[in-house]
């Protein structure tokens, strides 16, 4: 999205419509005039509002500047907004399957940038258990069971846990996750330190 030339960096292939849309958005929701932000910003308020229609050619310094007035990471002026409704129907999502059970989980959502969980639904049937290796440290993991039974926690002492129970359990120890019905669903939500 950047090049650099000859010492200098700009952007390159950042749709300057969305750049425009995107710091328009974020002065709308800071309340601040166009003076404002660009005094804040250290530039011309002729500067920003050529910015805001979409037309120039904004520096890399210059969105830096713009991202601090704002008080926004420089990203989240040149990237597309993230939807604020999604919606992963079931059975659809990225699904991961184990080698050791009968168990496999969809990622329905990662951490974004300067967020630490990441979400899963799982899906899983009888026979051997999901034995899984301490995670990073500072992992948690918390899981809502949604149908069926289960055995889940920690490896040396596992928990029983049926439709609507709720555990939480340090991901950074040995744990297991075993389904006691056919049919045994639930949803994960996985915890990082980063």
């Amino acid at each position: 999205m950047f090049v650099k030339t000859n010492g200098w960096t700009s952007v390159s292939n950042a749709p300057l419509d969305l750049i425009a849309a995107n710091l328009r958005r974020e002065r709308d929701r800071t309340g601040m005039s166009l003076s404002e932000v660009a005094k804040k910003a250290g530039i011309a308020k002729s500067t920003l509002s050529q910015l805001e229609s979409g037309a120039g050619n904004p520096s890399v310094e210059t969105l830096w500047a713009l991202g601090v007035a704002l008080g926004v990471p420089f990203s989240q002026l040149v990237e597309p907004a993230v939807p604020r409704v999604q919606v992963i129907r079931a059975g659809e999502g990225p699904v991961i399957h184990s080698e050791q059970a009968h168990y496999s989980a969809t990622l329905l959502a990662a951490c974004r940038p300067g967020t630490k969980h990441d979400l899963y639904w799982l899906a899983l049937e009888p026979g051997g258990a999901r034995e899984s290796l301490p995670h990073v440290p500072g992992s948690v993991e918390h899981m809502i069971v949604a149908s069926g039974r289960c055995l889940a926690g920690l490896a040396d002492d596992p928990v029983e846990l049926g439709p609507g129970d709720y555990i939480v359990y340090p991901g950074d120890l040995p744990h297991i996750c075993k389904a006691l019905e056919p049919g045994t669903t639930a949803v994960m939500v996985m915890e990082h330190t980063v």
